[in-house]
């Protein structure tokens, strides 16, 4: 093996292994939103969340994490489209909230 093929094979796994962890990431997103759709007495479209924001941040302790930023849509009367946030940093989920909406 040359040193070209170790470094295209360590490329690809590291792409699989990125896929891998951002997939579950998002799986793990997704169920804390449908959760607090439910909570909030909302329903949850698409199910689905989307990322919108990747960064990396210090946490409480010091230590840098990757912080980021999902998007939900969500409805309360069935007839308009709001959005949703939700902000993890790490593995923890730092602030999830709803924006301004009607009341059914």
């Amino acid at each position: 093996m040359t040193l070209g093929t170790l470094f295209w094979l360590f490329l690809a796994g590291f792409a699989v292994w990125y896929w891998w962890r951002a997939k579950a990431i998002k799986d793990f997103v997704l169920q804390a939103a449908r959760r607090y759709c439910k909570s909030m007495d909302v329903m949850l479209l698409d199910d689905a969340v989307f990322l919108r924001g990747l960064w990396f941040k210090r946490d409480d302790q010091g230590r840098i994490r990757v912080w980021r930023r999902f998007l939900f849509d969500f409805t309360s009367t069935g007839e308009e489209r709001y959005t949703g946030r939700i902000i993890m940093l790490g593995q923890r989920i730092q602030h999830m909230e709803l924006e301004p909406h009607r009341f059914s």
